[in-house]
């Protein structure tokens, strides 16, 4: 099946390890600053790197949860992972028989409502939004940074400049590389060792 084998080369923390960025947003965490994370992304590093899932809102699902894709019953996902990773053939459903996946959503699927129950109070509560490593062009993601307050202001991480960023005299863009740029901004804020220390350790489990 495809999707087994892509299973097998993007399965969070099997091939691939959080980077500084992850990391960074983990720091930020621990230091109280995070309110949120929203990620199109589906490799799970943030989880992996140790930020709080409840901080997170992964807009096309994750892998720490799987169920039916017929009548919806939830399964292990650690009974998903092992069919898949090891045995390399998807799990069927103990209730009607049917595949079980992962809870990540494929093209056409609804996102998971938490985001529609989170994104308003966050866009009208943050002070800061930081955009990192994207085209900025899927919605509805594209379109928060468009809608949190005037007075907020808005920093990009990445290696060009999108979306509606420098329209506002507020607006802040660092140039380059995500983990290069992270760090710069931890040595700025002397936390580089904190930063390199959390790495480390995602980098060894």
């Amino acid at each position: 099946m495809p999707f087994v084998t892509l299973s097998k080369e993007i399965w969070p923390g099997v091939k691939y390890r959080p980077t500084l960025t992850h990391c960074f947003f983990n720091l930020l965490d621990k230091k109280g600053l995070l309110q949120r994370i929203y990620t199109q992304n589906i490799d799970g590093l943030e989880a992996v790197a140790g930020v709080n899932p409840e901080k997170m809102v992964e807009c096309h699902g994750n892998f720490r949860s799987a169920s039916c894709i017929s009548c919806g019953m939830a399964h292990e996902a650690g009974d998903c992972k092992e069919s898949m990773l090891e045995n390399g053939e998807a799990p069927t459903c103990n209730n009607c028989g049917s595949l079980v996946k992962p809870d990540i959503v494929f093209f056409g699927e609804v996102m998971p409502n938490r985001f529609s129950d989170l994104v308003h109070f966050d866009v009208a509560s943050c002070d800061l939004v930081i955009v990192l490593g994207t085209s900025l062009l899927v919605a509805p993601v594209a379109s928060i940074p468009d809608w949190v307050k005037s007075d907020v202001h808005r920093l990009l991480i990445n290696r060009e400049m999108v979306g509606s960023f420098g329209a506002k005299e507020t607006d802040l863009f660092l140039e380059g590389d995500c983990d290069q740029s992270v760090l710069k901004l931890c040595q700025m804020a002397g936390w580089e060792e904190e930063l390199n220390r959390l790495y480390t350790a995602t980098q060894s489990k």
